[in-house]
């Protein structure tokens, strides 16, 4: 159950939570309050059905370089939910940053930086946001289809969006020292591990700007999937609906 795998709701140092009501957009809260609520600060919602966060994040590095925090913020979900998972179910990225529960779209993240910021400008601050879907479907008769699943589908019937946002905050400073430490040689290799494998795969890797590179034979050149598209039209989210799609 979710509430034995989670430690009681500790945020770590430098992380300053605040909870909002059910009603509220915690990503768009957020964007809103970054300029002044300052880096650690993080908005959470605790909705029945969905878990969803933001952070805010202040940046040395120039916007090219650091809007690829979002694979930082990716690796950190996906700990954070491998936590409550059984071993053999897989966690995998939809490349950028869609999240992979079993074969099935549970939720995503997002990064947003101050508009009209340039790609060598230092922003003020960036914002990354995650949903989760977690449950109240069966409860309400609603089936869904074999590509998107919940928590609760899954068996974790306790969950807990409090404890969830907690323990995504202690991974994503780990994620942070270890970026602080080695750079972003420490993250890249443990999101390619994770990123979802499909017919022809190839060789991948991450360029400098956050694209992601895919060497499918050493005669061609590397197919290019741009990141900077993929994050102002995330696809794993509904903008109507305001939740994972599905």
């Amino acid at each position: 159950m979710l509430s034995d795998a989670f430690e009681p709701a500790v945020f770590p140092p430098l992380v300053t939570p605040y909870r909002l009501r059910e009603v509220d957009d915690a990503f768009t809260i957020a964007v809103d309050r970054a300029p002044e609520a300052g880096a650690g600060s993080l908005f959470y919602v605790g909705r029945f059905a969905l878990i969803d966060f933001a952070l805010v994040l202040e940046p040395e590095e120039p916007l090219r370089l650091a809007r690829k925090i979002l694979f930082a913020g990716m690796n950190a979900l996906a700990d954070t939910l491998a936590v409550l998972s059984p071993p053999e179910k897989p966690i995998e990225f939809a490349y950028p940053a869609s999240l992979l529960f079993d074969g099935a779209l549970i939720g995503g993240g997002r990064l947003v930086w101050p508009h009209g910021c340039g790609e060598d400008d230092v922003p003020e601050w960036l914002v990354f946001g995650a949903m989760i879907r977690a449950g109240g479907m069966r409860d309400l008769g609603i089936g869904l289809g074999p590509t998107v699943t919940t928590l609760d589908d899954e068996g974790f019937d306790a969950w807990k969006p409090e404890e969830f946002t907690a323990s995504f905050a202690r991974h994503f400073m780990v994620e942070a020292d270890s970026w602080a430490e080695k750079g972003f040689r420490s993250i890249g290799p443990r999101y390619l591990a994770r990123l979802e494998k499909g017919k022809d795969a190839g060789k991948r890797g991450i360029d400098t700007n956050g694209d992601l590179l895919i060497h499918r034979d050493a005669q061609s050149p590397a197919e290019r999937l741009p990141l900077l598209s993929r994050l102002s039209s995330p696809e794993w989210y509904d903008p109507v609906e305001n939740e994972p799609r599905g």
